[in-house]
């Protein structure tokens, strides 16, 4: 068990105020049945984003500690919305009480900020950018902001970035599954996708930061029990009667839905569903990559789909239609889950109710387009030969006890390298893998458990090529940050994906791979990459 706040509870009360279920100033959230409304946004202006961000906690009405990024007016988990090229400054302060020590950096270690991490240490680690893993950049491993502190964030976001959907969440081994599960996140926008999408010009866009919490209510035996509570920007959607956060469109009309799953541990296979009946769901992005844009011609495709399966970190973006009548039954679900038999449970439950009325959105609208399409970041990498193929696995195992003792140890979990020593995550090892910037290479990665993981590399995306040892075809490639691997069933072979790295990005230094099921990765399940400068 991971103590995260020591007395929070009397160190923070928590009041009530209408629609809103925890402290008036801190953190605060929506109630069970309230209407969906949209993150507050902050624009990069010429060429520059300046924000100051303080981490907060405190405590909600039904005992769980809240954590979050808030501006010092109040706006919590702002989006922010950037263009490529932009320099994006973030100043942190972790206002969070003095914690309880845990570890202290060795002294041959660089730490980048404080070299003792305590249960209320902070950082921030921006999904899926291609970015610098250089301290005050996207550095997670050694950056530890502690109580009272701030650090500075500068991000050179690239030119050749990908437009779409990426978010920032706390990083720190150990604590991130409960910050993130406390709701510490926020989504990030790189602008454009409409000169590589041009169905999305024009459109009215809804953003939507799915996350989960501790069960408000328990497990029970009326129905299949989640392991988390979901939310839906902050609006929560409690086990067992989930009652649905409320969505409102205007009848008939389209609009661009941009959906994360800032999820700490919750599987999510999204699906909407009219009158029973689920709906085209027109992908234009995932993973903050347009569909079908990474060919060279820098034109996006269209994929229809009727449901989209979102690990914890995953992002879609399409294309919805509103209902026709208002009298339409609609709602957005999650479809129930097989994690495999040793997985945590993640049954099919309804999300949010679409309401259909002949009331104006009133939702901000994506530009028209307005030029060319910038070079892709990863547009050749398909066609070049990997100068490297590696093996990886996931592993998980627990160290049992005896008649007279109790288990030495919790579960532990792994990603290992083929042919090296199983062990689990430590940021002052040396690292499992060491590339050279300008690289391209196939891992193919495999899971030897009885419940799916999902794998996810810092700093870069990457091809999948294979799954299963099935190729996939071109016309379905997809450069992902995060994906899942399935469950292992005992027999036959191990299952396995097969993905393309490209490292000749503002790359060079440490970062990790890990799963991103975070109570996996809090335990073990995480590795260090370092990428030499190029010579």
């Amino acid at each position: 068990m991971i103590r995260i706040i020591a007395g929070a509870a009397a160190l923070l009360c928590c009041t009530m105020m209408s629609g809103v279920a925890s402290a008036e100033n801190v953190c605060p959230r929506y109630v069970a049945g309230s209407k969906v409304q949209p993150p507050p946004d902050l624009y990069s202006k010429n060429g520059v984003l300046h924000v100051t961000l303080n981490y907060q906690t405190t405590v909600d009405d039904a005992g769980r500690t809240l954590f979050c990024y808030q501006t010092p007016d109040g706006l919590e988990s702002p989006t922010l919305h950037v263009q490529p090229g932009d320099l994006v400054q973030i100043d942190l302060t972790n206002m969070l009480p003095p914690g309880r020590n845990m570890h202290k950096l060795p002294g041959n270690v660089s730490a980048c900020r404080d070299k003792n991490m305590t249960d209320t240490s902070i950082n921030m680690h921006f999904h899926g950018l291609n970015i610098s893993p250089k301290c005050h950049s996207d550095e997670t491993i050694h950056t530890l902001v502690n109580s009272g502190e701030t650090f500075t964030y500068k991000l050179r976001i690239p030119n050749n970035e990908p437009p779409g959907l990426y978010w920032y969440h706390p990083h720190v081994h150990e604590i991130a599954s409960p910050a993130v599960q406390g709701g510490a996140t926020g989504v990030i926008i790189v602008e454009g996708i409409e000169n590589i999408q041009p169905a999305v010009a024009g459109l009215p866009q809804r953003v939507l930061v799915l996350r989960d919490q501790p069960l408000l209510n328990g497990f029970r035996n009326r129905r299949p029990s989640p392991f988390w509570d979901t939310t839906v920007n902050y609006v929560p959607v409690p086990y067992p009667d989930y009652p649905p956060a409320i969505v409102k469109m205007t009848t008939g009309t389209q609009e661009f839905w941009r959906v994360a799953n800032a999820g700490a541990n919750t599987i999510l296979d999204l699906e909407v569903d009219y009158n029973g009946k689920p709906q085209a769901l027109q992908v234009v992005g995932l993973d903050g990559v347009p569909t079908g844009s990474q060919d060279g011609k820098r034109q996006g495709t269209i994929i229809t789909v009727k449901h989209i399966l979102l690990p914890p970190a995953a992002r879609a973006e399409f294309i919805l239609t509103a209902p026709t009548k208002p009298a339409t039954k609609a709602y957005l679900i999650t479809r129930a889950i097989d994690g495999g038999p040793a997985s945590n449970s993640n049954p099919r439950r309804p999300l949010a109710q679409i309401a259909a009325t002949s009331a104006p959105n009133r939702l901000a609208r994506l530009p028209e387009r307005s030029r060319p399409p910038h070079p892709q970041r990863f547009e050749d990498a398909a066609t070049l030969k990997p100068d490297t193929q590696r093996k990886l696995y996931f592993w998980e195992t627990t160290f049992s006890g005896t008649k007279h003792k109790p288990p030495a140890d919790a579960q532990k979990f792994y990603i290992a390298v083929n042919g090296q020593d199983v062990h689990v995550y430590d940021p002052d090892a040396p690292p499992d893998i060491t590339t050279t910037q300008g690289a391209v290479e196939d891992w193919t990665i495999e899971n030897h458990t009885f419940e799916v993981h999902e794998f996810h590399i810092h700093q870069i995306h990457f091809l999948v090529l294979e799954v299963n040892g099935k190729r996939v075809p071109a016309r379905e490639h997809q450069w992902r940050d995060t994906y899942q691997v399935p469950y292992w069933t005992g027999s036959g072979r191990y299952p396995s994906i097969k993905v393309r790295m490209d490292f000749r990005g503002a790359v060079a230094g440490d970062f990790v791979y890990h799963c991103h099921i975070l109570d996996h990765e809090d335990r073990g399940m995480m590795a260090i990459i370092r990428v030499l400068p190029r010579t």
